[in-house]
């Protein structure tokens, strides 16, 4: 017993480690996804592709052992019986609103302003859930610190986007980040109880990705009945990459 507050101050480490690790991953993320959507002139069929590519990834893992194979599958079922409130399981829809805005504003903004706007919107909708008890086992009150650090977070972007007052349209697309960033408050508390349900944090990011794929393919199959926008795939091998950056970004 007396070396468990160590293992549990190891863990924390370890975990905090991963986590600023897979931040670092997100500036990459967003450049491939904005080359991506620059290639193909789409925003949103570069979405399909980070969302594809990671969705593959992530059924070759997960439905190559029996265990992991099985809870994935059992997964529609939980949801039609309502096992955990019914939301959770749609939390990959935050992640396909936060690619689909990096395919379509990166080009245009840059990295810098797209994470920065991004963040700023992830850290509002963080002090809020822990407020509401979103995704946590204990609410958590708005103290001065955490509305002092989203104020901060609110005046990095305006500082950021600042230089350019005098075009409102690249003032519009910093808002799509900001708003993905906002939705995805509640995406890790979603993908966590989908972890606990199936038993593996690999079936959550899988369901995940299955989501916002599905979701990301219905919508673009409408455009292509309304306006006839057609789907290409890259040619150049390295913006397939995208989807596996955000496959350890999820987790």
């Amino acid at each position: 017993m007396s070396t468990s507050p160590t293992r549990r101050a190891t863990s924390v480490v370890v975990l905090t480690i991963a986590t600023v690790f897979a931040g670092m991953l997100g500036p990459l993320q967003s450049l491939v996804n904005g080359h991506l959507g620059t290639e193909l002139g789409d925003g949103h069929a570069a979405a399909l592709v980070s969302f594809g590519t990671g969705l593959v990834l992530m059924l070759v893992i997960v439905l190559a052992r029996a265990r992991t194979r099985a809870a994935f599958f059992r997964l529609p079922g939980q949801l039609v019986r309502g096992e955990i409130p019914r939301w959770n399981f749609f939390a990959g829809l935050c992640g396909a609103v936060i690619v689909l805005s990096e395919g379509v504003t990166v080009g245009f903004l840059g990295v810098a302003i797209f994470q920065t706007s991004l963040i700023s919107g992830m850290v509002i909708s963080g002090v809020v859930c822990d407020r509401l008890g979103i995704g946590v086992p204990f609410k958590q009150a708005m103290s001065a610190p955490r509305i002092a650090g989203s104020i901060l977070a609110i005046c990095a972007t305006v500082l950021v986007v600042s230089p350019n007052w005098s075009a409102p349209h690249m003032i519009a697309l910093a808002i799509m980040p900001f708003v993905g960033g906002l939705l995805a408050g509640w995406q890790p508390a979603g993908n966590s109880e989908i972890g606990l349900l199936s038993g593996s944090m690999f079936i959550s990011i899988t369901w995940n990705f299955l989501i916002g794929f599905v979701a990301l393919g219905l919508v673009y199959v409408v455009r292509m009945a309304a306006s006839g926008a057609h789907f290409a795939l890259p040619g150049t091998w390295w913006m397939y990459f995208g989807g596996r950056s955000a496959c350890c970004r999820s987790r």
